[in-house]
């Protein structure tokens, strides 16, 4: 198993690449969801945390209360590869709103962007706006190119349980 150190840069590398995932809920009666999602993510001081900007509708919104877990899953046509499976939890609050808006805006390309050009959002202390932190427990970094036979490597890391 790779350490977090190894892979959780690898796996910003290639997410932040890539720019939009595929990220996946549970409803209440255990069917799959799955959306199309930008997060950003940052990897600081030994600790992955993934930002998604979006609007809380209650269909989000009821699929995270019955299970607040998410598959976050890239695809390059290269095939590369990049999963996180996280805890995900709602923020509502302005600081942490205001905050996320401000590091899409200030993000590296390609994964910044303003988001005002949604045009819903109307700013990020609005009830249209809410931020969603990932909190990764399991990462899966697999590039292409080790599926095509020319070598590389596979990253997986698993939290411990306690």
């Amino acid at each position: 198993m790779t350490e977090l150190a190894v892979a959780a840069p690898a796996f910003v590398s290639m997410a932040h690449e890539i720019v939009w995932c595929t990220v996946s809920t549970v409803d209440g009666r255990g069917r799959p969801r799955s959306r199309i999602l930008h997060p950003i993510w940052e990897w600081e001081d030994g600790e992955l945390v993934g930002w998604v900007g979006t609007t809380p509708t209650p269909a989000k919104r009821a699929h995270l209360e019955h299970s607040p877990y998410v598959s976050c899953n890239y695809w390059s046509p290269s095939h590369d590869t990049a999963l996180a499976e996280c805890r995900a939890e709602w923020a509502f609050d302005d600081e942490t709103r205001t905050r996320v808006w401000d590091l899409f805006v200030n993000g590296p390309e390609p994964v910044g962007y303003d988001p005002a050009i949604i045009p819903t959002w109307e700013g990020p202390t609005k009830p249209s706006f809410a931020a969603l932190r990932l909190t990764p427990w399991r990462l899966r970094v697999f590039p292409g190119t080790v599926l095509m036979g020319q070598g590389g490597e596979i990253l997986t890391w698993t939290e411990d349980e306690a």
